[in-house]
């Protein structure tokens, strides 16, 4: 890393109330925030709002462009559900292989059209995989963007079980948690190739794992909801 690199960095560092990416929410409420990602997904969105709806729940739903551009009776059902939209690319390739200039406009142009496909304003952005650098961070803030990742995942890309996949969210999230999660998986179309998708039945996971936070005390809420009577906890996360 470069001097200058260094100096920018430490700069955010020593600024998260303003810089950084959001990590959690600091709440008096027993809240965990639910975040999905990857879609729409007709195998994988129906199921998953269908199982929020059962637990009186809201989530975030970060969403790819080009598969809102094949779906947008989706992104209606989520918005009617009173769940948040959020951006997550026009496909699933890393951000951190363009140049800031270039992921700014891939970005701001994303937002876009997600806003006029869905009606919507778009305040959250959850970079493909979690892959930032300083420049790309710089980008989506540029682009008018926040970025959001998370504190704990539910493990719905790796081929495990349902029920190592509960146990493992569970286990590591607390009040103010965000889990990533998804309702989509990227494929070719999408840009990427990560290989075969996991066999799991995303809503019966999503009803499992509402049950699961229930048992702890918590509901789970969408970021948007949860920051309304919490506060952002941010941190300086970048890939190198």
């Amino acid at each position: 890393m470069t001097k200058a690199r260094q100096a920018l960095l430490a700069r955010l560092t020593g600024s998260l109330p303003v810089h950084g990416s959001i990590v959690g929410v600091a709440t008096e409420e027993r809240t965990v925030v639910m975040t999905y990602g990857d879609g729409p997904s007709p195998d994988g969105t129906p199921g998953v709002l269908d199982a929020l709806a059962e637990a009186g729940a809201t989530a975030t739903f970060f969403v790819l462009v080009g598969r809102a551009r094949k779906h947008p009776e989706l992104l209606e059902r989520i918005v009617a559900g009173g769940h948040e939209l959020a951006l997550h690319g026009d496909d699933h390739v890393r951000l951190t292989d363009f140049s800031e200039e270039v992921a700014y406009r891939r970005t701001l142009a994303a937002k876009q059209e997600l806003e006029q496909l869905s009606g919507q304003p778009i305040e959250w952005f959850r970079p493909p995989y979690g892959a930032q650098s300083i420049e790309t961070w710089q980008a989506v803030k540029r682009a008018g963007l926040q970025t959001v990742l998370w504190t704990a995942t539910a493990w719905d890309v790796k081929d495990v079980g349902e029920h190592e996949r509960v146990a493992h969210a569970v286990r590591h999230c607390h009040q103010g948690s965000i889990l990533l999660a998804h309702d989509g998986f990227a494929g070719p179309a999408d840009g990427v190739d990560d290989g075969p998708e996991p066999e799991v039945d995303r809503g019966a996971l999503a009803a499992e794992l509402l049950s699961g936070f229930a048992r702890e005390g918590l509901v789970g809420r969408s970021l948007g909801e949860a920051l309304r009577v919490g506060k952002a906890v941010r941190r300086a996360r970048f890939t190198e």
